[in-house]
């Protein structure tokens, strides 16, 4: 038997897509429940990779490859109706009425 025929690689698919693509109340798309939502179709789908460009906090241009650390996260992708689900703020704190 052959080193090759012992390996098998695992065929496995996926999609890129920026969370900020999802939809979302105020203009990006953010980490919250239309991202939930995304990964369960993904999941019936039979797809096994979600790729997303970088995820920190973008620089100029709002570009996700201008990023001012390699290490933070974007503030842009926290999701304020996730923080009033968790009581950490209130819908007026944000303007979420």
């Amino acid at each position: 038997m052959t080193t090759s025929s012992k390996l098998r690689a695992t065929r496995s698919a996926g999609i890129l897509l920026h969370p900020t693509s999802l939809p979302g109340p105020y203009g990006i798309g953010d980490l919250g429940a239309p991202a939930y939502a995304w990964v369960d179709m993904l999941v019936r789908a039979k797809q096994t990779w979600w790729q997303v460009l970088p995820l920190g906090p973008t620089g100029y241009g709002d570009s996700p490859y201008q990023l001012f650390s390699a290490f933070a996260g974007n503030p842009y992708l926290v999701s304020p109706q996730g923080l009033v689900q968790d009581g950490l703020l209130k819908p007026g704190d944000f303007g979420g009425g």
